[in-house]
């Protein structure tokens, strides 16, 4: 990869790597060294079946530049941010029918490294699942499902997480918000595509969790400023508008009524719906979400008092709560303070991320939880991974921390949403208008207590399209959480349904 601003990239293969921090180069006339990119270049080969892929893998940082107009004059392309990335090719590759893939998670503050070691890469981390949770140090194995088998593949980490950081003296804050997280990372997508010759290959992006909101304007961006139309959109763990699952606005009775089939889904799995299948408790529940339970709390106190009653048995019901909590709760259940609730008698937390977990209350008595338990069983795994691939078998090696979950970020911007809700779904109407050939693939965790699979759903029902455009978006559901990769058999058929979704949707002929 070139530098386009025309530093040279400091490049290595498996023979050697770049000397650690060797990141700047001077540049006459400055005080301050230029930053250049500090990319590592490996070989390795993956074995799918009978095939072996050989492909090219590039990790490090790629600098920012930004072009600055100053009292209508050209002050050139300014460093402002070195961001990092690790890229797969397939070599050998027809640049023209090969699809790229360009992945992130969320957060707002997650590094890339969930989507990578978990589900897409070509090597995936050994954690284990619930009940059966592998003790340190853990362990990394090729991965024969990588979506690498038909599309290549580049990962992303935004400003503050990963390795990326704001070059010397500059302000990180700055990115820390919607609209210029989205654009720069739609910037380092063009340079990617630019430098490595790929504006005619089919191009994916895919997000996870706030990765969608993101992935959904960064889809409208690319087409409207950039003029770089997607085949794809790969939304693992929806969530397009966040007043779809706000308690915060205690006058928002919408997230109550949306979160209820996962409610109804958690308790299922821990065993309060008794023989029940998981459809018939997620069909009854989802009815009621949908017309008896938004027309309950719309009536206030007008509610007569067989009415509550009622609701506060079908409601307990569902969720796995007592009626004498939901009845304190006002019919109305908060998610935090759900996961402390449900399994409150064994002195048990269930997860938010994935409410198959359980772990150990702090406190018995706690209103809501201290930590997540199921993030407390992934945290670990991850990082030891990642910190053990990206030196040893990908060769880059820096003393920074990779920012796994970064809380930098924080606080994120939200001013371009200033007295609205934040809600990205227009831009997803507008990338879906603009480009008839947009697919859209949204996965669903039935078990995902952060983006809930029913609000998701319900955001979606609601978009402005033409009905003939709601045929270009296909759902797919597992049942496990936020990371349904975590759970192996959803990884299996996540990992397949992936693959299909690319394969068609980068096809000329459709």
């Amino acid at each position: 990869m070139s530098d386009e601003a025309g530093a040279a990239a400091p490049v290595a293969t498996d023979e050697g790597t770049s000397p650690p921090g060797d990141t700047t180069a001077a540049a006459p006339g400055k005080d301050k060294p230029e930053p250049v990119d500090d990319l590592v270049t490996t070989h390795h080969a993956l074995k799918v079946g009978r095939r072996s892929l050989r492909y090219t893998a590039t990790t490090g940082r790629v600098v920012l530049r930004e072009e600055e107009h100053k009292e209508g004059t050209f002050g050139g392309h300014q460093a402002r941010a070195e961001l990092s990335m690790t890229s797969y090719v397939l070599d050998d590759a027809d640049p023209r029918t090969r699809p790229v893939t360009f992945a992130f998670n969320g957060g707002p503050g997650s590094s890339s490294v969930w989507l990578h070691l978990g589900l897409l890469g070509p090597r995936r981390v050994v954690s284990g699942d619930v009940g059966a949770l592998v003790p340190p140090p853990y362990d990394l194995v090729d991965n024969p499902q990588s979506l690498l088998a038909v599309s290549d593949l580049v990962f992303l980490d935004p400003m503050s997480t990963g390795y990326s950081r704001a070059v010397e003296g500059g302000k990180p804050g700055e990115y820390h918000g919607y609209q210029k997280d989205v654009e720069s990372v739609a910037e380092l997508i063009r340079l990617w595509t630019s430098r490595n010759g790929r504006w005619m290959s089919p191009k994916f992006v895919a997000g996870e969790s706030y990765g969608t909101l993101r992935g959904a304007a960064l889809a409208e961006h690319l087409q409207s400023r950039y003029g770089m139309y997607l085949n794809g959109l790969i939304l693992i763990s929806s969530v397009l508008d966040l007043g779809s699952v706000d308690f915060e606005n205690q006058r928002n009775d919408r997230a109550h009524a949306l979160y209820l089939p996962t409610y109804a889904a958690v308790a299922h799995f821990h065993g309060r719906h008794g023989r029940r299948s998981l459809r018939d408790v997620l069909d009854e529940a989802e009815a009621y979400a949908t017309r008896d339970y938004p027309w309950v709390l719309s009536r206030g106190n007008r509610l007569t008092p067989a009415e509550r009653a009622q609701a506060v048995s079908t409601l307990a019901r569902l969720s796995g709560l007592s009626e004498d909590y939901v009845d304190r709760a006002d019919l109305r259940i908060e998610h935090w303070r759900f996961f402390t609730e449900l399994l409150r008698d064994q002195r048990l937390s269930v997860g938010r991320l994935d409410a198959r977990y359980t772990g150990p209350a702090a406190a018995a008595i706690a209103e809501n939880m201290d930590a997540d338990p199921s993030h407390d069983a992934l945290t670990g795994p991850y990082a030891a991974a990642w910190n053990h691939y990206v030196r040893d078998e990908l060769g880059y090696r820096s003393d920074l921390h990779y920012e796994q979950i970064s809380r930098l970020v924080h606080p994120w911007s939200f001013k371009d949403f200033e007295g609205r809700p934040v809600d990205v779904s227009p831009k997803l109407e507008r990338a879906m208008r603009q480009n008839p050939h947009l697919k859209v693939h949204i996965a669903y965790g039935y078990y995902d207590g952060a983006t809930p699979h029913f609000a998701a759903e319900d955001v979606v029902a609601h978009l402005q399209l033409p009905q003939d455009r709601f045929a270009n978006v296909e759902r797919a559901y597992y049942e496990a959480g936020h990371m349904m990769y975590v759970h192996e058999p959803s990884r299996l058929r996540q990992s397949a349904d992936l693959a299909d979704f690319v394969v068609r949707s980068a096809s000329r002929d459709t």
